[in-house]
């Protein structure tokens, strides 16, 4: 089963406006990233559907980069919200770092 044949089938994949997508998978390795935010020691459960996304390719030939920003923890994030997040110091965002990268190893071979 290919890449994209078992994304479909996990129902990753609802629709595709390129066809060629499904061969340009297999051709050639791609390198892939999703980010995550430093700004606990632990994921939520909305971070699944993206690490299983990245441990999928990982399994079919692809380089997964699973990028934890710690600028973002650092400087706090604009999110719209009428108040915005609380710095974190160095020091937690470390922590939240050694945390989430402890729960990404369980997916993704680093």
């Amino acid at each position: 089963m290919t890449v994209f044949e078992e994304l479909k089938w996990r129902g990753f994949v609802n629709q595709v406006t390129h066809e060629e997508l499904p061969a340009l998978l297999e051709k050639e390795r791609l390198t892939l990233y999703c980010g995550f935010d430093p700004t606990a020691d632990s994921l939520h459960i909305g971070s699944l559907l993206p690490i299983l996304g990245l441990a999928h390719f990982q399994r079919h030939g692809h380089a997964p980069i699973a990028l934890v920003g710690g600028g973002t923890g650092l400087i706090g994030d604009p999110s719209g919200k009428t108040r915005e997040r609380s710095m974190l110091q160095r020091e937690d965002v470390e922590r939240n770092v050694a945390g989430i990268r402890k729960q990404l190893e369980r997916f993704l071979d680093f």
